[in-house]
């Protein structure tokens, strides 16, 4: 047994109603609850004992409480204000999707339960698997991947299993990514075994047809592209890129981390692709930062269905199950099967949207990106990349001319973007753009919130051609000021402590 707080209620209560001078005090710890506190203790092994009291400070409960508050006010997160970290879908938590994963009935199931009684969760997880490969155009998918990145891996031992089935791993030793890629692609290919081959972006932004033609043969694995891509351009020509893989043998891979530019819009399935993984954290508005949590389920077209990473949640008529018996699948990629409060933000998430709100979430993201970055363009200082062309859901601004004219780079925009109440958006990324600024403003910011974000790269803009000073030693209104960032993270001047 534990201990009862019940016993412990009623004295306190009666304690208010009557008067503390005439209350008499806590009731004494019955026998059986000594016993079991007892029983408890001798459970630890002697080496995890303490020789000596644990020091901790003395402290009342109200200084406690100013320190975490203090904490937490010094973290800016997407609950304090925008965040427009491009490439990164930092979007609005619902408050209700993270209450019921909070629920008890969810967050106190043991990962060892047997599937008889956990009936309800493993439904959650099944309908969720059916609704992202409605999303997304694949026919299944599999919720094991705990990040986008381990997505992309899973996705690329896909890719590994298939060729080698087919007897030509050896000679497929190619994966191909696009010069705007995400860092992880490249990655998560040389992590599965493969040679990366880079391919140019063309003069609109999107990829060069003719350099993936020569790039694309007998060698080629697949291809792993964004779509949109990293500068916001829809890859106009993917029906032919598909076909220019699949005619040199190769698949083709979807990384899902812009999937919330096109979400009830258009789906990667239907644009060719055979694989894809999706970032809950981004598209599905789960909680995304610090590291995590995160959530990159995988899917893919039938005939590569087998290789998938178990355990895949079925449904056999009567009861759900996980499926281990998979035999040409790649294998387990993290402990147990997936990241169950992360997949439950989701499906929450697709239930409170539907078919029409997911649509929508995805048209005003786009319209939140133009809007923006029509404003910005304008502003001196600033070029937008690859102009003369709709954005989708986020932009990429080049301060280029500001490096030129003034001494100023993207980094002293986004330290003073943070004197401004404003977080900064990814600069110096893609690598494709000298001096960039990579804005995504998602769908959940109101034109108010826009329309401070376009203020405050207004007044950079001003100060950087009349008090150029400002930037450069920028930031001066937060709890940490510019810190030598090629000092603070050399291994021999990083202070670490717990």
């Amino acid at each position: 047994m534990g201990f009862n707080q019940a016993r412990w209620e009623e004295p306190l209560l009666n304690a208010i109603s009557k008067g503390v001078g005439k209350w008499g005090g806590l009731p004494k710890l019955s026998e059986e609850e000594v016993k079991c506190m007892e029983k408890v203790e001798a459970s630890i092994p002697e080496a995890l004992r303490r020789k000596t009291p644990l020091k901790l400070p003395s402290l009342p409960e109200v200084e406690v409480v100013r320190h975490f508050t203090r904490l937490s006010e010094m973290c800016y997160g997407v609950d304090s204000g925008i965040y427009p970290l491009g490439s990164c879908t930092m979007k609005y938590t619902p408050k209700l999707t993270s209450r019921i994963a909070g629920h008890w009935k969810v967050k106190y199931v043991h990962p060892r339960v047997e599937c008889d009684k956990a009936q309800g969760l493993l439904r959650i997880m099944y309908e969720l698997s059916e609704f992202l490969a409605e999303i997304v155009g694949m026919d299944k998918f599999s919720l094991q991947p705990a990040a986008g990145a381990q997505g992309e891996l899973a996705g690329t031992l896909i890719m590994r299993a298939y060729h080698r089935e087919k007897g030509e791993l050896e000679r497929r030793n190619e994966i191909i990514v696009p010069d705007s890629a995400h860092g992880t692609n490249p990655a998560s290919a040389s992590m599965a075994g493969f040679k990366v081959v880079v391919v140019p972006s063309g003069e609109d932004g999107t990829i060069d047809v003719e350099a993936l033609k020569s790039a694309a043969g007998k060698n080629t694995a697949g291809l792993m592209i964004t779509n949109p891509n990293t500068l916001g351009l829809f890859e106009k020509n993917i029906v032919e890129v598909a076909a220019i893989i699949h005619e040199a043998g190769g698949l083709l891979y979807y990384d899902g981390a812009n999937l919330n530019a096109i979400m009830g819009v258009a789906r990667p399935g239907d644009m060719g692709f055979d694989i894809a993984h999706v970032n809950l954290h981004k598209t599905f508005s789960t909680p995304h930062g610090g590291g995590g949590p995160g959530s990159g389920p995988v899917g893919v077209k039938a005939f590569l269905k087998k290789f998938l990473p178990v355990p895949t949640v079925e449904f056999d008529g009567k009861q759900f199950y996980l499926d281990y018996d998979r035999p040409s699948s790649i294998g387990s990629l993290t402990n147990f099967y997936g990241n169950v409060a992360v997949l439950i933000r989701a499906y929450a998430y697709i239930l409170l949207m539907g078919r029409q709100g997911l649509r929508r979430a995805a048209e005003v993201a786009v319209l939140n990106s133009n809007y923006v970055a029509n404003e910005l363009s304008k502003l001196k200082g600033f070029t937008l990349s690859y102009p003369g062309q709709p954005r989708k859901h986020e932009f990429v601004l080049s301060a280029l001319p500001m490096l030129k004219d003034q001494g100023i780079r993207a980094l002293d925009v986004s330290k003073r973007l943070l004197d401004l109440g404003v977080h900064a958006p990814t600069h110096y990324f893609p690598l494709i753009v000298p001096e960039a600024l990579m804005v995504e403003p998602t769908e959940t910011e109101s034109k108010q919130e826009l329309d401070k974000l376009i203020k405050a790269f207004k007044l950079i803009s001003e100060e950087a051609y009349s008090q150029p000073d400002v930037l450069r030693k920028a930031p001066m209104n937060t709890t940490v000021g510019r810190v030598d960032e090629v000092k603070a993270s050399h291994p021999k001047t990083m202070k670490l402590t717990w």
